[in-house]
């Protein structure tokens, strides 16, 4: 079903709807700068109002720091906060050598499988874990979080809705945990690559990245949102065109794969649902319709490699950023109006091969046989 109305507010001298929506924003190392671009245009845009949020990984930092911007009280604190994120995650890996390796690289399409140092790091990782080459566990991750995020205040703004994943070890589940419970190891868990992080123990049981099983993970709005809208930002293409052939280039590109399978199965049971519903095979069963948004950027992220989510270059960061603000704006001039009213993206078009770009959505044409 639609979103109820809501009220009215100002926007630069004119009166305009203000909308509600979800936002469910996708993990990705450094690549989650073009979210945190995403983040700042809609925040600058009154007419939006953001109900809840679900982030994995980099998602799930970019959301929690969000929470912190707002909980300090305005839209332009929350901006500003996630500035200040960005630059100092920058400052922070600057010192270390895949920050080295990244001022060597240059702006080759930003990729750093051809640098020596991020080669020898990543075979060092296939042969060895951080058990035994980080014993002491320092994640730099965990000063940075400490630092910036009050999550006592975090926890106690009921304004915002934020839902964390990250996957259970042991049962190989997502785990979504809600705002009220969020502390730094939740983040740390969230956002915790096997190959360069211990896993992460909460409650007795131990936690990799939540990009495996729910990036990001869209269960957390059927039940604890109003707003039908969900908006994802997406970091990881569902489309590549072309066949891997380089150990490199294939790892990259099963990295994507896995990373995007647990929203496609989510994104096809929202499908399936809305038809059954649209046919009038879910009446009174409390079943309601989603409509299905995406912002990103095919052309910008296409010729990005995987290793590139570990370019920490300041020039990198900026270029994802600007990437971000620009592709959520050109969503909102194109589909404000659809929001509350229709989905702005095509499901059926994506599982049967036939999806092409969108504005603002980034989606390229594929030629596969129908799902």
């Amino acid at each position: 079903m639609p979103a109820r109305p809501a009220p009215e507010t100002a926007n630069s001298g004119t009166t305009s709807p203000t909308k509600r929506i979800n936002l469910g924003l996708q993990g990705g190392a450094m690549h989650g700068a073009f979210t945190w671009g995403v983040l700042d245009r809609l925040l600058a845009d009154e007419r939006i109002e953001i109900e809840a949020v679900t982030g994995a990984s980099a998602g799930a930092l970019n959301a929690v720091v969000l929470a912190q911007g707002l909980a300090n009280g305005s839209r332009d604190e929350a901006r500003a906060t996630l500035r200040e994120f960005w630059e100092r995650m920058v400052k922070l890996f600057s010192a270390t050598p895949l920050g080295l390796a990244s001022k060597m690289t240059g702006s080759s399409q930003w990729s750093l499988k051809n640098s020596p140092i991020y080669v020898m790091l990543d075979i060092a990782s296939r042969v060895t874990s951080p058990y035994q080459f980080n014993p002491m566990n320092f994640n730099p991750l965990r000063v940075l979080l400490s630092d910036m995020i009050d999550f006592q205040r975090v926890q106690s703004n009921s304004a915002l809705k934020l839902f964390v994943s990250a996957t259970n070890v042991e049962t190989g589940r997502a785990r979504v945990f809600h705002r009220e419970e969020l502390t730094v190891e939740h983040l740390l868990a969230s956002s915790c690559v096997p190959s360069a992080f211990q896993a992460v123990e909460i409650g007795g049981k131990y936690y990799w990245d939540g990009g495996y099983m729910g990036n990001p993970p869209l269960w957390p709005f059927f039940d604890h949102s109003t707003s039908s809208d969900v908006v994802i930002v997406q970091i990881d293409p569902f489309y590549r065109q072309g066949v891997p052939k380089t150990a490199a280039d294939i790892m990259e590109r099963m990295t994507e794969i896995v990373f995007n399978a647990s929203l496609m199965h989510e994104m096809r049971m929202v499908d399936f649902v809305t038809r059954l519903i649209k046919d009038g095979r879910l009446k009174h069963t409390g079943y309601r319709q989603i409509l299905m948004h995406m912002i990103g950027d095919a052309d910008l992220f296409g010729p990005l490699g995987a290793s590139s989510k570990l370019n920490t270059s300041s020039a990198f960061m900026e270029k994802l950023f600007k990437g971000g603000v620009a592709a959520a704006d050109r969503w909102l001039v194109a589909h404000f109006d659809d929001i509350g009213q229709k989905s702005t993206l095509d499901l059926r078009a994506i599982f049967q091969g036939s999806g092409t770009s969108q504005n603002g959505a980034g989606l390229k044409q594929t030629h596969e046989a129908p799902a």
